[in-house]
Protein backbone atom coordinates (compact mmCIF):
# COMPACT_ATOMS: atom_id res chain seq x y z
CA UNK A 1 0.00 0.00 0.00
CA UNK A 2 1.34 3.42 -0.88
CA UNK A 3 2.18 5.92 1.83
CA UNK A 4 0.02 8.95 2.58
CA UNK A 5 2.60 11.23 1.02
CA UNK A 6 2.59 9.14 -2.18
CA UNK A 7 -1.18 9.17 -2.38
CA UNK A 8 -1.59 12.88 -1.76
CA UNK A 9 1.65 14.11 -3.28
CA UNK A 10 1.79 17.91 -2.76
CA UNK A 11 2.30 19.79 -6.01
CA UNK A 12 2.16 23.54 -6.73
CA UNK A 13 -1.40 24.76 -6.38
CA UNK A 14 -0.79 26.91 -9.43
CA UNK A 15 -1.59 23.78 -11.45
CA UNK A 16 -5.21 24.32 -10.51
CA UNK A 17 -5.41 27.25 -12.92
CA UNK A 18 -4.87 24.73 -15.72
CA UNK A 19 -6.39 21.59 -14.24
CA UNK A 20 -9.66 22.96 -12.88
CA UNK A 21 -11.12 24.03 -16.26
CA UNK A 22 -10.10 20.68 -17.72
CA UNK A 23 -11.56 18.69 -14.82
CA UNK A 24 -14.68 20.84 -14.80
CA UNK A 25 -15.29 20.16 -18.48
CA UNK A 26 -14.53 16.45 -18.07
CA UNK A 27 -16.66 16.02 -14.97
CA UNK A 28 -19.62 18.16 -15.99
CA UNK A 29 -22.75 16.09 -16.23
CA UNK A 30 -26.53 16.20 -16.05
CA UNK A 31 -28.38 14.21 -13.42
CA UNK A 32 -30.83 10.92 -13.55
CA UNK A 33 -33.54 9.97 -11.00
CA UNK A 34 -32.86 10.29 -7.26
CA UNK A 35 -35.92 8.36 -6.21
CA UNK A 36 -37.83 5.45 -7.68
CA UNK A 37 -41.40 6.32 -6.74
CA UNK A 38 -42.96 3.22 -8.28
CA UNK A 39 -42.73 1.31 -5.01
CA UNK A 40 -44.31 4.02 -2.84
CA UNK A 41 -47.80 3.55 -1.39
CA UNK A 42 -50.55 5.24 -3.41
CA UNK A 43 -53.19 5.49 -0.71
CA UNK A 44 -52.74 9.25 -0.44
CA UNK A 45 -52.79 11.06 -3.75
CA UNK A 46 -50.35 13.95 -3.86
CA UNK A 47 -50.19 16.61 -6.56
CA UNK A 48 -47.22 16.53 -8.93
CA UNK A 49 -44.17 18.14 -7.37
CA UNK A 50 -42.25 20.28 -9.80
CA UNK A 51 -39.25 20.59 -7.51
CA UNK A 52 -38.64 16.86 -7.07
CA UNK A 53 -35.46 15.62 -8.69
CA UNK A 54 -36.09 14.09 -12.08
CA UNK A 55 -32.54 13.13 -12.74
CA UNK A 56 -29.15 12.53 -10.93
CA UNK A 57 -25.86 11.81 -12.65
CA UNK A 58 -22.57 11.50 -10.91
CA UNK A 59 -19.47 12.97 -12.47
CA UNK A 60 -18.70 10.89 -15.53
CA UNK A 61 -14.96 10.76 -14.91
CA UNK A 62 -15.27 9.23 -11.42
CA UNK A 63 -14.16 5.64 -12.07
CA UNK A 64 -15.38 4.29 -8.75
CA UNK A 65 -17.40 1.16 -8.10
CA UNK A 66 -18.45 2.39 -4.65
CA UNK A 67 -19.61 5.75 -6.04
CA UNK A 68 -21.58 4.13 -8.85
CA UNK A 69 -23.23 1.68 -6.47
CA UNK A 70 -24.22 4.46 -4.05
CA UNK A 71 -25.86 6.55 -6.78
CA UNK A 72 -27.65 3.47 -8.15
CA UNK A 73 -28.94 2.53 -4.69
CA UNK A 74 -30.44 6.01 -4.29
CA UNK A 75 -32.49 5.38 -7.43
CA UNK A 76 -33.59 1.89 -6.41
CA UNK A 77 -35.26 2.88 -3.14
CA UNK A 78 -36.13 5.99 -1.23
CA UNK A 79 -33.00 7.10 0.69
CA UNK A 80 -32.96 7.79 4.42
CA UNK A 81 -31.63 11.22 5.35
CA UNK A 82 -31.08 12.49 8.89
CA UNK A 83 -31.09 16.26 9.43
CA UNK A 84 -29.13 17.46 12.45
CA UNK A 85 -29.98 20.96 13.64
CA UNK A 86 -27.54 23.21 15.46
CA UNK A 87 -29.36 26.54 15.13
CA UNK A 88 -28.27 29.70 13.35
CA UNK A 89 -30.15 32.19 11.19
CA UNK A 90 -32.03 29.41 9.41
CA UNK A 91 -33.83 28.73 12.71
CA UNK A 92 -34.34 32.42 13.42
CA UNK A 93 -37.48 34.43 14.11
CA UNK A 94 -37.57 38.02 12.85
CA UNK A 95 -39.47 40.96 14.29
CA UNK A 96 -41.52 41.25 11.10
CA UNK A 97 -41.89 39.61 7.68
CA UNK A 98 -39.74 42.34 6.13
CA UNK A 99 -36.99 42.26 8.75
CA UNK A 100 -33.91 40.52 7.34
CA UNK A 101 -31.39 41.58 9.99
CA UNK A 102 -33.41 42.06 13.21
CA UNK A 103 -34.09 38.56 14.50
CA UNK A 104 -33.26 35.95 17.13
CA UNK A 105 -31.53 32.82 15.91
CA UNK A 106 -32.13 29.37 17.34
CA UNK A 107 -35.88 29.76 17.88
CA UNK A 108 -37.29 27.07 15.58
CA UNK A 109 -36.75 23.33 16.10
CA UNK A 110 -35.26 21.39 13.21
CA UNK A 111 -38.18 18.95 13.31
CA UNK A 112 -40.62 21.82 12.73
CA UNK A 113 -38.58 23.15 9.80
CA UNK A 114 -38.48 19.76 8.08
CA UNK A 115 -42.22 19.32 8.72
CA UNK A 116 -42.87 22.52 6.78
CA UNK A 117 -41.19 20.98 3.74
CA UNK A 118 -43.76 18.19 3.66
CA UNK A 119 -45.30 16.62 1.67
CA UNK A 120 -42.76 17.57 -1.03
CA UNK A 121 -39.61 16.41 0.77
CA UNK A 122 -41.30 13.13 1.67
CA UNK A 123 -41.33 12.17 -1.99
CA UNK A 124 -37.55 12.63 -2.14
CA UNK A 125 -36.40 10.89 1.06
CA UNK A 126 -37.47 9.45 4.38
CA UNK A 127 -36.28 12.24 6.66
CA UNK A 128 -35.61 12.05 10.39
CA UNK A 129 -34.26 14.84 12.60
CA UNK A 130 -31.90 15.31 15.54
CA UNK A 131 -31.80 18.54 17.56
CA UNK A 132 -28.11 18.73 18.48
CA UNK A 133 -28.29 22.37 19.60
CA UNK A 134 -30.00 25.65 18.75
CA UNK A 135 -27.69 28.66 18.87
CA UNK A 136 -25.45 30.79 16.71
CA UNK A 137 -22.52 29.02 15.05
CA UNK A 138 -19.95 31.18 16.84
CA UNK A 139 -21.21 29.97 20.22
CA UNK A 140 -20.02 26.38 19.76
CA UNK A 141 -16.88 25.06 21.42
CA UNK A 142 -14.37 22.61 20.00
CA UNK A 143 -15.64 20.06 22.52
CA UNK A 144 -19.09 20.49 20.97
CA UNK A 145 -17.55 20.12 17.51
CA UNK A 146 -16.13 16.82 18.77
CA UNK A 147 -19.59 15.73 19.90
CA UNK A 148 -21.15 16.85 16.62
CA UNK A 149 -18.85 14.58 14.65
CA UNK A 150 -19.88 11.62 16.79
CA UNK A 151 -23.56 12.57 16.35
CA UNK A 152 -23.13 12.64 12.56
CA UNK A 153 -21.43 9.25 12.60
CA UNK A 154 -24.16 7.78 14.79
CA UNK A 155 -26.78 9.03 12.35
CA UNK A 156 -24.86 7.60 9.39
CA UNK A 157 -24.95 4.14 10.96
CA UNK A 158 -28.57 3.91 9.77
CA UNK A 159 -29.08 6.82 7.37
CA UNK A 160 -27.83 7.03 3.80
CA UNK A 161 -26.79 10.66 4.27
CA UNK A 162 -26.78 13.49 6.79
CA UNK A 163 -27.64 17.17 6.48
CA UNK A 164 -26.39 19.54 9.18
CA UNK A 165 -27.87 23.01 9.64
CA UNK A 166 -25.80 25.75 11.26
CA UNK A 167 -25.29 29.47 11.42
CA UNK A 168 -23.30 30.92 8.54
CA UNK A 169 -20.76 32.93 10.57
CA UNK A 170 -18.51 29.93 11.17
CA UNK A 171 -20.26 27.44 8.87
CA UNK A 172 -17.08 26.92 6.84
CA UNK A 173 -15.34 25.82 10.05
CA UNK A 174 -18.20 23.45 10.91
CA UNK A 175 -17.90 22.02 7.41
CA UNK A 176 -14.13 21.56 7.37
CA UNK A 177 -14.09 20.04 10.85
CA UNK A 178 -16.65 17.45 9.74
CA UNK A 179 -14.75 16.92 6.48
CA UNK A 180 -11.60 16.09 8.45
CA UNK A 181 -13.19 13.93 11.13
CA UNK A 182 -16.28 12.04 9.87
CA UNK A 183 -15.33 8.42 9.28
CA UNK A 184 -17.86 7.62 6.57
CA UNK A 185 -17.93 8.02 2.81
CA UNK A 186 -21.67 8.73 2.85
CA UNK A 187 -22.74 12.29 1.89
CA UNK A 188 -22.64 15.00 4.55
CA UNK A 189 -24.15 18.33 3.51
CA UNK A 190 -24.12 21.45 5.68
CA UNK A 191 -26.54 24.30 5.07
CA UNK A 192 -28.09 27.36 6.64
CA UNK A 193 -29.53 30.72 5.65
CA UNK A 194 -28.74 34.39 5.36
CA UNK A 195 -32.28 35.39 6.30
CA UNK A 196 -34.44 34.14 9.21
CA UNK A 197 -37.19 31.59 8.57
CA UNK A 198 -40.28 33.02 10.32
CA UNK A 199 -41.64 36.29 11.64
CA UNK A 200 -42.84 37.24 15.16
CA UNK A 201 -43.23 33.65 16.46
CA UNK A 202 -41.62 30.30 15.57
CA UNK A 203 -44.82 29.20 13.82
CA UNK A 204 -45.46 32.63 12.33
CA UNK A 205 -45.54 33.62 8.67
CA UNK A 206 -42.44 33.13 6.56
CA UNK A 207 -40.05 36.05 6.22
CA UNK A 208 -40.24 37.64 2.76
CA UNK A 209 -37.50 36.14 0.62
CA UNK A 210 -36.40 33.65 3.29
CA UNK A 211 -33.72 31.37 1.81
CA UNK A 212 -33.78 28.77 4.56
CA UNK A 213 -36.60 26.58 3.23
CA UNK A 214 -35.06 26.27 -0.25
CA UNK A 215 -31.57 25.68 1.15
CA UNK A 216 -32.79 22.95 3.48
CA UNK A 217 -34.90 21.32 0.77
CA UNK A 218 -32.07 21.36 -1.76
CA UNK A 219 -29.58 20.02 0.79
CA UNK A 220 -31.80 17.02 1.52
CA UNK A 221 -32.27 16.46 -2.23
CA UNK A 222 -28.50 16.61 -2.82
CA UNK A 223 -27.72 14.32 0.12
CA UNK A 224 -30.37 11.80 -0.93
CA UNK A 225 -29.05 11.67 -4.50
CA UNK A 226 -25.62 10.39 -3.32
CA UNK A 227 -24.08 12.72 -5.92
CA UNK A 228 -21.45 13.71 -3.35
CA UNK A 229 -20.65 10.22 -2.11
CA UNK A 230 -16.92 10.17 -1.20
CA UNK A 231 -16.74 13.97 -1.56
CA UNK A 232 -16.45 14.42 2.19
CA UNK A 233 -18.51 17.29 3.61
CA UNK A 234 -19.96 19.83 1.20
CA UNK A 235 -21.62 23.17 1.91
CA UNK A 236 -24.81 24.21 0.11
CA UNK A 237 -26.41 27.64 -0.01
CA UNK A 238 -28.13 29.44 -2.84
CA UNK A 239 -28.42 26.36 -5.10
CA UNK A 240 -24.61 25.91 -5.16
CA UNK A 241 -22.53 23.33 -3.32
CA UNK A 242 -18.87 23.75 -2.43
CA UNK A 243 -16.00 21.68 -1.04
CA UNK A 244 -15.63 22.17 2.73
CA UNK A 245 -11.89 22.72 2.45
CA UNK A 246 -12.10 25.50 -0.11
CA UNK A 247 -15.29 27.48 0.55
CA UNK A 248 -15.37 30.70 2.58
CA UNK A 249 -17.88 33.33 3.62
CA UNK A 250 -17.15 36.51 1.68
CA UNK A 251 -19.88 38.96 2.71
CA UNK A 252 -21.69 39.79 5.94
CA UNK A 253 -25.16 40.15 4.40
CA UNK A 254 -25.22 39.11 0.73
CA UNK A 255 -27.18 35.99 -0.16
CA UNK A 256 -24.35 34.67 -2.36
CA UNK A 257 -21.81 35.06 0.43
CA UNK A 258 -20.23 31.59 0.14
CA UNK A 259 -17.65 31.31 -2.61
CA UNK A 260 -14.74 29.09 -3.56
CA UNK A 261 -12.18 31.50 -4.88
CA UNK A 262 -9.95 30.35 -7.75
CA UNK A 263 -11.30 26.79 -7.82
CA UNK A 264 -15.05 27.40 -8.13
CA UNK A 265 -18.14 25.52 -7.01
CA UNK A 266 -18.49 21.74 -7.09
CA UNK A 267 -21.93 21.90 -8.66
CA UNK A 268 -25.45 23.25 -8.69
CA UNK A 269 -28.98 22.19 -7.79
CA UNK A 270 -31.19 23.62 -10.54
CA UNK A 271 -34.72 22.63 -9.61
CA UNK A 272 -35.10 18.99 -10.69
CA UNK A 273 -31.50 18.79 -11.93
CA UNK A 274 -28.24 18.36 -10.07
CA UNK A 275 -25.20 19.35 -12.11
CA UNK A 276 -21.86 18.06 -10.84
CA UNK A 277 -19.05 20.22 -12.17
CA UNK A 278 -15.96 18.89 -10.40
CA UNK A 279 -14.87 16.61 -7.58
CA UNK A 280 -12.43 16.95 -4.65
CA UNK A 281 -9.18 15.01 -5.03
CA UNK A 282 -10.10 12.55 -2.27
CA UNK A 283 -12.72 10.99 -4.57
CA UNK A 284 -9.77 9.32 -6.31
CA UNK A 285 -9.52 6.96 -3.31
CA UNK A 286 -13.26 6.22 -3.06
CA UNK A 287 -12.80 2.47 -3.69
CA UNK A 288 -9.98 2.22 -1.16
CA UNK A 289 -11.78 3.05 2.08
CA UNK A 290 -8.69 2.90 4.29
CA UNK A 291 -6.90 5.38 2.06
CA UNK A 292 -9.98 7.60 1.75
CA UNK A 293 -10.46 7.95 5.50
CA UNK A 294 -8.58 10.63 7.42
CA UNK A 295 -6.53 9.64 10.49
CA UNK A 296 -8.70 11.80 12.75
CA UNK A 297 -11.07 9.25 14.28
CA UNK A 298 -12.56 11.16 17.21
CA UNK A 299 -13.88 7.99 18.85
CA UNK A 300 -10.24 7.37 19.81
CA UNK A 301 -9.49 10.85 21.21
CA UNK A 302 -11.23 12.68 24.04
CA UNK A 303 -12.33 16.31 23.55
CA UNK A 304 -9.80 17.35 26.20
CA UNK A 305 -6.98 16.00 24.04
CA UNK A 306 -7.61 18.63 21.36
CA UNK A 307 -5.17 21.45 22.20
CA UNK A 308 -5.54 25.19 21.89
CA UNK A 309 -4.43 26.65 18.57
CA UNK A 310 -4.68 30.38 17.89
CA UNK A 311 -4.42 32.71 14.88
CA UNK A 312 -2.20 35.81 14.72
CA UNK A 313 -2.87 38.41 12.03
CA UNK A 314 -0.13 40.18 10.12
CA UNK A 315 -0.18 43.91 9.33
CA UNK A 316 2.11 46.94 9.06
CA UNK A 317 4.67 47.04 11.92
CA UNK A 318 2.81 44.36 13.87
CA UNK A 319 4.14 43.67 17.35
CA UNK A 320 5.19 40.23 18.51
CA UNK A 321 3.52 40.42 21.90
CA UNK A 322 0.47 38.38 20.84
CA UNK A 323 2.66 35.43 19.82
CA UNK A 324 4.65 35.67 23.04
CA UNK A 325 1.49 35.86 25.15
CA UNK A 326 -0.07 32.86 23.44
CA UNK A 327 3.11 30.82 23.92
CA UNK A 328 3.30 31.80 27.59
CA UNK A 329 -0.36 30.81 28.01
CA UNK A 330 0.42 27.26 26.91
CA UNK A 331 -0.97 27.39 23.40
CA UNK A 332 0.38 24.42 21.41
CA UNK A 333 -0.01 25.83 17.91
CA UNK A 334 -0.29 29.18 16.17
CA UNK A 335 -1.41 29.97 12.62
CA UNK A 336 -0.03 33.19 11.19
CA UNK A 337 -2.27 34.98 8.68
CA UNK A 338 0.52 36.88 6.99
CA UNK A 339 0.63 39.56 4.35
CA UNK A 340 1.07 38.63 0.70
CA UNK A 341 2.67 35.19 0.47
CA UNK A 342 2.58 34.75 4.25
CA UNK A 343 4.96 37.48 5.39
CA UNK A 344 5.02 38.64 9.02
CA UNK A 345 6.74 41.60 10.66
CA UNK A 346 10.24 41.44 12.09
CA UNK A 347 8.83 41.64 15.62
CA UNK A 348 6.44 38.78 14.92
CA UNK A 349 9.24 36.78 13.32
CA UNK A 350 11.45 37.17 16.41
CA UNK A 351 8.59 36.17 18.68
CA UNK A 352 7.83 33.18 16.47
CA UNK A 353 11.44 31.99 16.63
CA UNK A 354 11.38 32.16 20.42
CA UNK A 355 8.02 30.40 20.69
CA UNK A 356 9.07 27.69 18.23
CA UNK A 357 12.12 27.02 20.38
CA UNK A 358 9.70 26.31 23.23
CA UNK A 359 7.84 23.75 21.13
CA UNK A 360 4.96 25.82 19.70
CA UNK A 361 4.10 24.62 16.18
CA UNK A 362 3.36 27.23 13.52
CA UNK A 363 1.53 27.10 10.20
CA UNK A 364 2.04 30.00 7.79
CA UNK A 365 -0.95 31.19 5.74
CA UNK A 366 -1.95 34.38 3.95
CA UNK A 367 -4.55 36.95 4.91
CA UNK A 368 -5.35 37.64 1.22
CA UNK A 369 -8.07 34.99 1.03
CA UNK A 370 -6.46 33.03 -1.80
CA UNK A 371 -3.06 32.03 -3.11
CA UNK A 372 -0.32 29.77 -1.81
CA UNK A 373 2.27 30.07 0.94
CA UNK A 374 5.40 28.02 0.32
CA UNK A 375 8.58 27.38 2.25
CA UNK A 376 8.28 26.81 5.96
CA UNK A 377 11.29 25.51 7.84
CA UNK A 378 12.98 22.12 7.94
CA UNK A 379 14.80 22.90 11.19
CA UNK A 380 12.00 24.60 13.17
CA UNK A 381 8.33 23.68 13.68
CA UNK A 382 7.15 26.16 11.04
CA UNK A 383 4.96 24.63 8.32
CA UNK A 384 3.84 26.23 5.06
CA UNK A 385 0.06 26.08 4.80
CA UNK A 386 -0.10 26.42 1.01
CA UNK A 387 -3.55 27.85 0.18
CA UNK A 388 -5.36 26.78 3.35
CA UNK A 389 -7.32 29.68 4.81
CA UNK A 390 -6.13 30.60 8.34
CA UNK A 391 -9.34 29.38 9.99
CA UNK A 392 -9.10 26.05 8.15
CA UNK A 393 -5.38 25.65 8.90
CA UNK A 394 -6.17 26.16 12.58
CA UNK A 395 -8.56 23.21 12.64
CA UNK A 396 -6.13 20.94 10.80
CA UNK A 397 -3.25 21.92 13.09
CA UNK A 398 -5.47 21.38 16.12
CA UNK A 399 -6.35 17.85 15.01
CA UNK A 400 -2.77 17.11 13.97
CA UNK A 401 -1.48 18.06 17.40
CA UNK A 402 -4.25 16.05 19.08
CA UNK A 403 -3.28 12.85 17.23
CA UNK A 404 0.49 13.42 17.10
CA UNK A 405 1.28 15.82 19.97
CA UNK A 406 5.04 15.26 19.90
CA UNK A 407 5.59 14.41 16.25
CA UNK A 408 6.07 17.61 14.26
CA UNK A 409 7.15 15.65 11.19
CA UNK A 410 3.82 13.82 11.15
CA UNK A 411 1.88 17.04 11.61
CA UNK A 412 3.87 18.58 8.74
CA UNK A 413 2.97 15.61 6.52
CA UNK A 414 -0.71 15.95 7.32
CA UNK A 415 -0.73 19.69 6.59
CA UNK A 416 1.16 19.37 3.32
CA UNK A 417 -0.70 16.31 2.01
CA UNK A 418 -4.07 15.74 3.68
CA UNK A 419 -4.53 19.49 4.06
CA UNK A 420 -3.53 20.21 0.47
CA UNK A 421 -4.67 17.26 -1.65
CA UNK A 422 -4.48 17.40 -5.42
CA UNK A 423 -5.44 15.12 -8.27
CA UNK A 424 -2.58 12.85 -9.32
CA UNK A 425 -2.05 13.87 -12.95
CA UNK A 426 1.25 12.06 -13.45
CA UNK A 427 0.88 9.49 -16.28
CA UNK A 428 1.48 5.89 -15.31
CA UNK A 429 4.88 4.49 -16.13
CA UNK A 430 7.76 6.69 -17.24
CA UNK A 431 6.68 8.47 -20.43
CA UNK A 432 9.54 10.05 -22.36
CA UNK A 433 7.43 12.95 -23.54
Amino acid sequence: MSSLSDRLRPTPRRLSAVLVPVLTAALAATIVSVVDRSSEPTAVALPPISGAVSGVTGATEIRSVAYTQAVAAAKAKKPKVTVIGTGGTISGVATSRSSFTDYQSGRIAIGDMVARLQPEIGQVADVSTVQFGNKGSGGYTIAEFHALTLAVETALDKADAVVVTSGTDTMEEFAYWLDLTVQSRKPVVITGAMRPWAAVTPDGPQVIGADGPANLYNSIVLAASQSTYCYGTVLLLGDEFHAARDVTKTSSYRMDTFQTRELGVLGWVDGPNIKVGRAPARVEDCDAKKRWLTPFDLSKVAPTAVPRVEIVYGYQQAGGEAITAFADAGVKGIVTAGTGAGGISSAQSSARTAAAAKGVVFVSTTRTGSGSVYGGSTSAPIIAGDDLLPQKARLLLMLGLAFAPTDVAQVRTWVTTLGNPEWNTTPKGSPKN
